[in-house]
């Protein structure tokens, strides 16, 4: 379970007025300009308790957005969690799938060095190859393909088609 996960759902990126696409340095940048002005030593003293009492809370929350997004574990965490709340209010699921019915797609590495080279985009008359293209896939019946990156299949539980809406739940065994 993830550790925000006990905390009521909070946009994270908005806390910090920050767009989901920011970089870490530009996050920090966000934190600490919010968090230097919310700081309740930074507060003066002609200023009414309840508003003291709500720069407190939006210090904390400022506090805890950067705790989740600085950390590049939890944030990778809490955008996964943030796309699968995303396809989730995209519908109903269409299927639900063991990973073990996906196929494990690895394009061999004496394809990508008969091609050009190991670390390229690597053009070929029908596909198109990634050197670090290692992923599990299941066609969708509208042609299109359902893709989890291995290093993410554990982690994710919806996944969208890459052609049409229709998205599918990933189940693991247990």
């Amino acid at each position: 379970m993830m550790a925000f996960e006990q905390i009521p759902k909070k946009d994270w990126y908005s806390i910090l007025e920050a767009d989901p696409s920011a970089s870490v340095s530009d996050l920090k940048q966000k934190y600490q300009k919010l968090i230097l002005m919310y700081h309740p030593d930074k507060q003066s003293a002609d200023v009414p308790a309840g508003t003291v009492e709500e720069c407190i809370q939006k210090f904390i929350e400022v506090d805890q957005a950067w705790k989740i997004l600085g950390n590049e574990e939890t944030k990778k965490e809490y955008d996964l969690q943030r796309h699968e709340d995303d396809l989730r209010n995209m519908g109903p699921v269409d299927a639900r799938v063991y990973l073990e019915e996906m196929s494990w797609n690895e394009v061999p590495v004496e394809w990508l060095q008969f091609f050009r080279g190991v670390n390229e985009v690597v053009p070929c008359k029908r596909f198109v190859f990634f050197a670090d293209d290692r992923s599990f896939s299941l066609s969708c019946r509208c042609g299109g393909k359902y893709s989890v990156p291995k290093d993410e299949a554990e982690e994710v539980t919806l996944i969208s088609c890459d052609m049409c809406s229709l998205v599918i739940e990933l189940l693991h065994y247990r």
